[in-house]
């Protein structure tokens, strides 16, 4: 695989059992980016490792004053340096391209995730942890999956050398046989608490991390309560404690790096004391002896792969750690025609399909039920949905739309048209039922490519502004505008939409949802940041262009609830009553309190006073 290749097709489906079993995953998707990286990396090894002979033969060549050898020598030389150079750039290219090859994989797999998951991937896990993972992770675990190659032939490059020299000079090569195992493993049992120190300063960046996420997201609440010290005081402590923690962290690390530096300085002084010994007794030669020192001094070189490996190992196997956990949650998971239940009797004609193979081809059609709380949105019909807890309205439109609150082993599948939602493919499924939260999401960009989404084509963006009704948005576009009277349509959008106010970002995002014109389209509180002018007439809208569509809308509002074909009031996780507004408002109480605002106290007095 090379960069220019990228992205993948297909990234695989990860092993996510643990952080080492994804680690290892990787390694072996990029098997050829390792061994290529390997073969130039031993051609840069050897040819370093080789110098000391060229240069020891041509010492040899002077004192014995032979020009044939010296010359011999300098071919070597030459030689070596070519492959030095031929392989320190390639080892440089294949290492680069596995680490940025790897980390794409990574960002690949996360992406298709976070698709996968949509807005449940923050409910599960942390946004500050969601970040760390999608950034600084993906570039620790990639550093990991390159080092493997370099470390695999800095080590055999080291074996080479050490039966090279036992056969070259066994007199010298025994003690260098013996002493490098030692150099290469002398920063074992430093390891484990340098990895515990690097885990308790990446766990408190991650709290840092996510303190200014949380102190930046909600910066206008806190200048408007006077707590922005307060927040700016908490975040500067945890820094203080993360730069604390790196210090605790690189002592150790210095350490291991002293120990790579002591030791190797110490074989070479055995191996000159030793081998000057020898020399003197007429057992070596001078030119043995000054290739014996040469191949111990740049041992070195390869010595540093075992420190770099250690720490990669040490820095990305919680990264790794981390993205198996996110790649290890599902959407759903559905278990059968017990879990999935039935609908009430005559409200779901149909009747529930049983499990098995979705259906092939396009979404299935049909009334929208839900088994948990009972509520059913016929085909073809506006239906409303009041709950009086918006965070339970939530947690309902995460589950009609297939994204279930809380662990997936407790979910139980919604129904379309009798077929488990959960058993349709994702993206048929997400072509089937579109959910828009209470606080959605603009992306950057012209309006004209806000509203460029995958749709029926039924519904063109003009239809769907107008039915949203962002006639003032629209000229609020043309007056910011660079060219004057030009379309508002190719106005750019800033950042989440930060130039447009609360009111006209939620009609925009409306209106790319009705462009999507999916079978069942669920909004939560589409207008609960609008006028009551506004929110009447924007309902009226929804309610035409979704004609013959099922669409349904949680929400609280009389103006809305007015329009609806059925309004279906849930309570306490059950839908209790089924009827039109006004049936409603006449029959039960506490469906009068949620829309009118009443109190509890209220509610149940008027309930005593009736009875």
């Amino acid at each position: 695989m090379q960069i220019h290749h990228l992205p993948y097709a297909d990234p695989g489906e990860p092993d996510v059992r643990s952080g080492t079993r994804f680690l290892l995953w990787l390694g072996r998707n990029q098997l050829g980016g390792q061994v290529k990286s390997l073969l130039w990396g031993l051609l840069l090894h050897l040819g370093i490792a080789g110098s000391p002979l060229g240069v020891g033969l041509a010492v040899q060549a002077v004192i014995d004053r032979s020009g044939g050898d010296l010359a011999r020598a300098g071919a070597l030389l030459a030689v070596l340096g070519a492959a030095i150079a031929v392989g320190d750039t390639m080892m440089h290219r294949t290492a680069v391209t596995n680490w940025i090859t790897a980390a794409a994989r990574v960002q690949q797999l996360l992406a298709r995730k976070s698709a996968e998951l949509g807005s449940l991937l923050n409910r599960r896990v942390a946004a500050g942890e969601v970040v760390a993972v999608s950034t600084g992770d993906v570039e620790k675990i990639g550093w990991f999956v390159e080092t493997l190659s370099r470390f695999a032939a800095a080590a055999t490059t080291l074996v080479l050398v050490c039966v090279g020299l036992v056969v070259y000079q066994p007199a010298l090569g025994v003690v260098v046989a013996a002493g490098v195992p030692v150099l290469a493993l002398a920063a074992l049992p430093l390891l484990p608490r340098a990895t515990r120190r690097a885990d308790v300063q990446r766990e408190k960046a991650g709290r840092a991390t996510e303190l200014a996420s949380d102190t930046v997201a909600g910066l206008r609440v806190l200048r408007g309560i006077g707590g922005e010290d307060l927040f700016l005081g908490r975040y500067r402590e945890a820094s203080q404690q993360v730069r604390e923690a790196a210090v605790h962290s690189a002592r150790m690390w210095a350490l291991i790096a002293a120990v790579q530096v002591l030791l190797p300085g110490l074989l070479l002084v055995v191996v000159v004391v030793y081998g000057a010994g020898l020399a003197l007794e007429g057992r070596v030669t001078v030119g043995e002896l000054v290739t014996v020192y040469g191949a111990v001094a740049l041992a070195h070189h390869p010595l540093r792969n075992f420190e770099e490996i250690a720490m990669a190992y040490s820095f990305s196997r919680p990264s790794a750690k981390r993205a198996a956990r996110v790649l290890a949650l599902t959407r759903t998971t559905a278990t059968g025609p017990a879990a999935v239940g039935e609908p009430p009797a005559g409200e779901f004609p149909a009747g529930p399909l049983p499990a098995g193979e979705p259906p092939a081809g396009d979404p299935p059609g049909g009334d929208l039920y839900d088994p948990v709380t009972g509520l059913l949105a016929p085909a073809g019909l506006f239906t409303a949905v009041v709950c009086g807890d918006p965070d339970a309205a939530g947690r309902l439109a995460d589950r009609l739309g297939g994204h279930p609150p809380g662990e997936p082993e407790a979910h139980v599948s919604v129904l379309l048209g009798g077929t488990p939602l959960d058993e349709l493919p994702l993206g048929t499924a997400r072509t089937a039922v579109l959910v828009q939260d209470k606080d959605p999401v603009l992306l950057s960009g012209t309006l004209r490519e806000l509203l460029d989404v995958p749709s029926s084509g039924r519904v063109t963006p003009g239809d769907a502004l107008a039915a949203a009704r962002c006639g003032d948005v629209l000229d609020a576009l043309a007056q910011a505008s660079a060219d004057p009277g030009g379309d508002p349509m190719d106005t750019r959008i800033t950042e989440r939409g930060r130039s447009l106010s609360g009111g006209q970002r939620q009609r925009l995002a409306l209106a790319r949802s009705l462009v999507t014109d999916p079978e069942v389209l669920v909004l939560d509180e589409p207008t609960s940041a609008v006028d009551s002018h506004t929110e009447a007439r924007v309902a009226a809208g929804v309610r035409e262009l979704r004609t013959g569509r099922t669409t349904v809308v949680l929400a609280s509002s009389p103006l809305l609830l007015d329009l609806a074909d059925r309004v279906v009031f849930v309570r306490d996780g059950r839908a209790v009553a089924v009827g039109t507004h006004r049936e409603l408002l006449a029959a039960e109480e506490r469906y009068r309190a949620v829309v009118t605002r009443e109190t509890e106290e209220d509610t149940l007095v008027d309930i005593e006073e009736r009875a």
